[in-house]
């Protein structure tokens, strides 16, 4: 097993040159570079090697809102409140080709995981679809009634999560080109959205301060953090799944332990808002940038007594599948399923028990292995995670006997409403006679 107890987040290097706030931040898969989005209109490309000076790459000519780079295609985007997207080279030239793609500002770009459709979301309300290489328009998904404000592929590339000023978390089919999930839980307006990288869960974070987590099969709210004391900006999700980043404008990082459901870390480093954070592909750095116009990146350490975690990513991307429980304590894996595999029956129950849940204490509660030491500097105050709800007992078949008589009792049951039901249209016929005649002789002369 990794050390029994992790260690605290430290700050490897802060990188400064932009001119205004920090609005997104993506790492370079190969781990050399970190790209950044700003208010000043440019994006930065940080190289780590400190013989290597950064990019800076210009064209946009309003604030740039969203990054996001993609390894397949070779290529970083980026969205612009000058309403246009930019698809650039990562090269020193920062070569680029404009698509004009909204009639609004464009706050979200990413990229699907296979590299070949580029997805933007806009002020117009809308979602659009785009084909790489090309940019040949594909779709647009409508459904928003305000901004989007953020939106990305699941990790098959099937279905897209958005979010809007409107309140509203929205899951949508690629396929079918429609919504099929709106999540609507949030109090204010949405400023990000994730799935989880099971893909079974989405989480969101918005103007409300809260972090919500829903399971997308049994459409129930998982959790519910208050998270903040000022509006939360970004989320992004560790890959092992078991850690959750935050950002807020009270200048915080948070770093949220799914499993205990609680805070794992408070970490201060900006002045002024954090504006952006996101994790590195393998979960060993993050990044954060602030209205302060700098970029720090982070080493993770914590993660280092995830016993499995390793084992657990080389399986998920693999042909296999994960242990049920990876790392300490463990936390439960949700395998992927089509919806035509699960029993109606499993469904009902599932649903029945995360409606229970959520009554019980807004959100399921997944149990809390024994919690972990800190450095007192370092140690977050634990927000108190409520008990899980009681399992349901298992059923056992009733004997034949049993059985005939729940079905006699039943038809007894359902006769007695249908005959209620006649007499009560009996009478309802009755009284509209009554009312008729008494019409009619008021109405004689």
């Amino acid at each position: 097993m990794a050390d029994a107890y992790p260690e605290d987040p430290s700050l490897e290097r802060t990188f400064r040159g932009h001119k205004n706030a920090v609005t997104s931040l993506v790492f370079n898969p190969n781990m050399k570079q970190l790209i950044s989005g700003s208010n000043d209109n440019c994006l930065m490309v940080w190289n780590f090697k400190p013989q290597l000076r950064a990019y800076r790459f210009t064209g946009h000519k309003a604030p740039v809102c969203s990054v996001d780079y993609s390894t397949t295609a070779g290529l970083i985007a980026s969205g612009s409140k000058d309403r246009t997207v930019r698809l650039w080279l990562p090269t020193v030239e920062g070569k680029s080709t404009v698509v004009k793609a909204h009639s609004g500002t464009v706050r979200s770009v990413k990229f699907s995981h296979n590299g070949r459709l580029l997805l933007t979301g806009s002020d117009d309300k809308t979602l659009k679809v785009w084909s790489l290489p090309g940019q040949r328009f594909r779709m647009t998904l409508m459904g928003h009634m305000n901004w989007v404000r953020s939106a990305e592929f699941s990790r098959d590339d099937r279905h897209i999560v958005s979010c809007s000023d409107d309140k509203t978390v929205k899951v949508w089919d690629v396929t079918a080109q429609k919504c099929v999930t709106t999540f609507d839980d949030h109090l204010g307006m949405i400023n990000c959205v994730k799935f989880h990288p099971d893909g079974t869960c989405v989480a969101s974070c918005g103007a409300d301060n809260t972090i919500k987590l829903w399971d997308l099969r049994s459409k129930a709210l998982m959790q519910h953090y208050a998270a903040h004391s000022a509006s939360v900006n970004t989320i992004d999700f560790h890959p092992s799944g078991h850690f959750l980043l935050s950002s807020s404008n009270d200048t915080t990082l948070k770093v949220w332990d799914l499993r205990e459901g609680q805070l794992f870390y408070t970490l201060h480093g900006h002045e002024g808002a954090a504006t952006a954070a996101c994790f590195s592909p393998e979960g060993e750095y993050f990044a954060s940038g602030g209205a302060d116009e700098q970029v720090m990146v982070w080493k993770t350490n914590f993660d280092r007594f995830l016993d499995g975690y390793v084992l657990g990513l080389a399986s998920r991307d693999g042909q296999g599948e994960p242990d049920d429980a990876v790392g300490m304590g463990g936390v439960p894996h949700f395998p992927e399923m089509d919806e035509a595999e699960v029993d109606a029956d499993e469904e009902e129950e599932e649903e029945a028990a995360a409606a229970a849940a959520a009554a019980a204490y807004g959100g399921a509660q997944m149990p809390a292995p024994a919690p972990v030491s800190r450095p007192a500097a370092m140690r977050a105050a634990p927000v108190p995670a409520p008990a899980p709800a009681p399992a349901p007992a298992p059923a056992s078949a009733p004997p034949p006997a049993v059985s005939a008589s729940l079905g006699d009792a039943l038809a007894s049951t359902l006769q007695t409403i249908v005959m209620q039901l006649e007499n009560l249209s009996t009478s309802v016929g009755s009284m509209e006679r009554r009312l008729a005649e008494v019409e009619r002789r008021t109405q004689a002369p």
